[in-house]
């Protein structure tokens, strides 16, 4: 078993060291939101649980994508999306708390037992926990393989091949999209359970690659100022980072224009006051941001090749991204609810921050386990001769 960059152990330690800290003091100030106004704790603890979700997932489906395609851009954030893919484990215990505040964050569990109308029969609390149960299964099977092969490879037990990786990755990505439709419904929608729309689940889908990418490529720029993998990054593989970049964000605009577009024109009494209940009451103006920072802004920027191949230009590009997926999900998530206090928005924060925390903590624990690249993949010579290290 490798043991990682020895840079990587110097700094990791520190911001371990941070990760608890942030850990505390949120989780600290969410207790007290807890005692304060239970049910907005649990509703701030869903705006958090999917970003970190959505984090893990997307650096898992990203996983994947590389394998199917290949690239220098793939190898250079393998590690960082292998170890985010690792924190869907602790993600499942997690889980929890909103088990323990089902009632108070979804209305239709406390609908007429005799209501049989399909709506109805779909959200039964059951039915609601069993699905649950088979999405994680399905992720955490896909994760498990896929980072056993990887330490497998890495130590020399199997084949120098990628292969097995990649019969996987193209079923494992059908997979995804099945069970992340119906999690987009059960965890998001149905937070409004008349509203309808087919577009949210692929929206809610692209959010989360667009999660996984800015965070996989904030980090390794990072990591490239303390660590040796910085000597491999060269202007072609960052102009692909910031490529892929503009991609989703092109792409994530494209579906949530479209799904507006849709619903608007439409004029359904059942799906317009989704936007309205957003464009109303002070949210109109956190949309407005979101179309400036979540897109505006980062696609003018990443247009621009010297951006791309400026690595803290393209690092706080993707950081900001970043930060907009959560102002995102609050877009989704709170507005559903017609009664809030002034605090509502610091419980979010400070529930975000002490999730994230702990995960981060774990994130970097995973990721100091193991060289940066993965120093026996068939194509490190290819796409990046000079890290092969000398037999």
């Amino acid at each position: 078993m490798t043991h990682g960059d020895p840079a990587i152990h110097r700094y990791s330690g520190q911001a371990q060291r941070i990760a608890l800290l942030c850990a505390l003091g949120g989780t600290l100030a969410s207790l007290v939101g807890l005692v304060w106004n239970p049910a907005l704790f649990f509703r701030a603890y869903l705006v958090a649980y999917t970003f970190w979700l959505g984090l893990a997932l997307g650096c898992l489906v990203l996983l994947m994508i590389q394998y199917l395609t290949g690239g220098g851009w793939g190898l250079l954030l393998r590690r960082v999306l292998e170890a985010g893919s690792r924190t869907l484990l602790p993600l499942v215990l997690l889980f929890l708390p909103l088990l323990i505040g089902l009632h108070s964050i979804y209305p239709w569990t406390t609908q007429a037992p005799g209501d049989q109308s399909g709506r109805a029969i779909y959200l039964k609390v059951g039915f609601f926990l069993g699905r649950a149960a088979f999405y994680f299964v399905v992720w955490l099977i896909l994760g498990y393989l896929l980072n056993r092969w990887s330490t497998d490879l890495e130590s020399g037990r199997i084949p120098r091949s990628t292969r097995r990786f990649r019969l996987l990755s193209g079923p494992g990505l059908v997979l995804y999209g099945f069970t992340i439709t119906f999690a987009s419904v059960d965890w998001v929608m149905s937070l409004e359970p008349k509203w309808v729309s087919t577009i949210f689940p692929p929206l809610y889908a692209v959010g989360q690659l667009l999660t996984g990418l800015s965070f996989a490529v904030a980090t390794l720029l990072l990591l490239s100022r303390y660590s040796s993998i910085g000597v491999n990054l060269r202007p072609n593989h960052l102009r692909d980072l910031g490529n892929l970049l503009l991609t989703f964000v092109m792409l994530w605009a494209y579906i949530s224009f479209s799904q507006f577009l849709l619903i608007w024109v439409e004029s359904l009494p059942e799906e317009i006051p989704w936007y309205l209940r957003r464009t109303r009451g002070g949210w109109q103006m956190l949309a407005f941001l979101l179309v400036v920072f979540q897109f505006g802004l980062p696609f003018l920027m990443l247009l621009s090749r010297k951006v791309k191949e400026n690595s803290p230009s393209l690092a706080t590009i993707a950081g900001l991204i970043l930060a907009m997926r959560f102002f995102d999900l609050l877009w989704w998530i709170e507005p559903a609810y017609p009664e809030r206090t002034a605090w509502f928005l610091v419980l979010d924060v400070s529930t975000w921050i002490g999730l994230g925390g702990f995960l981060m903590w774990w994130f970097l624990r995973k990721l100091r386990e193991r060289s940066l690249l993965p120093l026996h993949d068939p194509y490190l010579a290819h796409y990046l001769p000079e890290a092969v290290p000398n037999e």
